[in-house]
């Protein structure tokens, strides 16, 4: 898969530079060329002469050529020569570089020189992660299209334990496969996803709703993005940021996301219903807060638009639909059900049993299950890769309804 791919790794000043080691290690056993730049601070953390050896290359840290005298190294080939920039570790300093187009380093030219894809992966302590201007700056990298991994939360450098942790230089590997394999896959499709919780109104301040994050669904609209797709992404109340790119319909209820979806889904090649959304809402809200007045206090609900199976009476023969089931017993058999009953695709399929799985976790497991009864288990991973294998599942189903069309 990466035989004869060309990738520039940057490397800047982090403690986390001894594992792009490991990662220079695994792009060549697979057959890919691989030239090193780093910053000068980087090198305190990790030898030019380790990464050389390992990457079969010189490595590169300033713009005078330390291997030839008297000449300079030209950024502007070195970015040409790039099938992708792989920034990793990626230091605060260094995203913010990167976000606002600053240039004092050899790295920072290379980068602005870049006609490629750029992948960035962040590594810092949990506060500067956390802050808000390296939150700004990561969010304007995402929305000029750069692939910026997450960091996940873990044992930190400073003894401390939350975000900012560089991606294990195996995931790390793992996305660069997944891009060169999912490289505009879906370029010129429309896919819809919906995403995140509802929230069904009680009175003005009060709603009914679950423990939706939208991660999952937003995870699955960044990936579309990544392989080519126009994504619209109808989304619940949710606190993360919207992928770049994206055309996103924030709404607050189930009748809300019925009625954007609806207007929407005649237009979509794909519609992923990944939002979890309140089966019931209440019939008469009111209209000022409730008083805590009597000791019991009835609430009466009525059901509400079962989006997914509304849509399904009109989907389209060359469409592709794809459910969720969040299941905590008789998992396989209700997921089932469900997939004949709204017409999908496929559905995805996640139990509650399973450790790191469903809601709040930046991690999940799934099971697939197809309408020709097809059943593929995958392990837990991060939701960006789980994103990528249900993307590449959408992908697989789209070649197959487009040669049968064909035929």
């Amino acid at each position: 898969m990466l035989r004869g791919k060309k990738i520039l790794l940057g490397i800047s000043g982090s403690i986390a530079a001894y594992k792009a080691a490991l990662l220079v290690r695994l792009l060549v056993k697979n057959e890919a060329e691989v030239q090193v730049v780093m910053t000068a601070s980087a090198t305190s953390f990790i030898s030019p002469l380790t990464l050389s050896t390992l990457s079969k290359r010189p490595v590169f840290t300033d713009f005078e050529n330390p291997y030839q005298k008297g000449t300079w190294v030209n950024h502007i080939d070195l970015a040409l020569w790039a099938d992708l920039v792989v920034v990793a570790p990626a230091s605060a300093n260094t995203i913010a570089k990167f976000s606002n187009g600053l240039c004092d380093n050899l790295l920072s030219a290379v980068y602005l020189s870049a006609r490629s894809k750029v992948m960035i992966a962040p590594a810092m302590d949990a506060d500067m992660y956390d802050h808000p201007a390296v939150q700004e700056n990561i969010y304007r990298l995402k929305k000029i299209g750069h692939i910026v991994l997450e960091s996940p939360k873990g044992e930190l450098a400073s003894g401390l334990y939350g975000n900012g942790r560089l991606l294990e230089p195996e995931d790390i590997f793992t996305r660069i496969q997944h891009f060169f394999n999912h490289q505009l896959l879906l370029k010129g499709k429309k896919i819809l996803i919906t995403a995140g919780p509802t929230r069904e109104a009680i009175d003005p301040v009060r709603y009914i709703s679950n423990h939706s994050t939208g991660k999952m669904g937003y995870a699955l609209a960044e990936v579309a993005l990544q392989m080519g797709a126009e994504v619209t992404l109808v989304s619940g109340p949710v606190t993360l940021k919207p992928p770049a790119q994206a055309s996103v319909i924030p709404v607050q209820n189930a009748e809300e996301m019925y009625q954007h979806t609806a207007h929407m889904a005649s237009l979509a090649d794909v519609i992923i219903f990944a939002a979890a959304v309140a089966d019931y809402t209440p019939i008469t809200p009111a209209h000022q807060k409730i008083k805590k007045e009597d000791h019991t206090f009835t609430l009466q609900l009525k059901k509400t638009t079962d989006i997914a199976a509304e849509l399904g009476k009109q989907k389209k023969s060359n469409q592709i639909f794809v459910g969720f089931a969040l299941e905590t017993h008789n998992e396989t058999e209700h997921a089932i059900q469900k997939l004949k009953n709204k017409h999908f695709d496929f559905i995805v399929l996640n139990s509650l049993s399973d450790e790191g799985a469903g809601f709040t976790y930046d991690t999940n497991k799934i099971t697939i299950i197809e309408k020709d009864n097809t059943i593929t288990s995958y392990e837990l991973k991060d939701k960006l890769s789980v994103a990528s294998d249900i993307m590449l599942k959408v992908a697989e189903h789209i070649r197959r309804k487009e040669k049968n069309t064909i035929v």
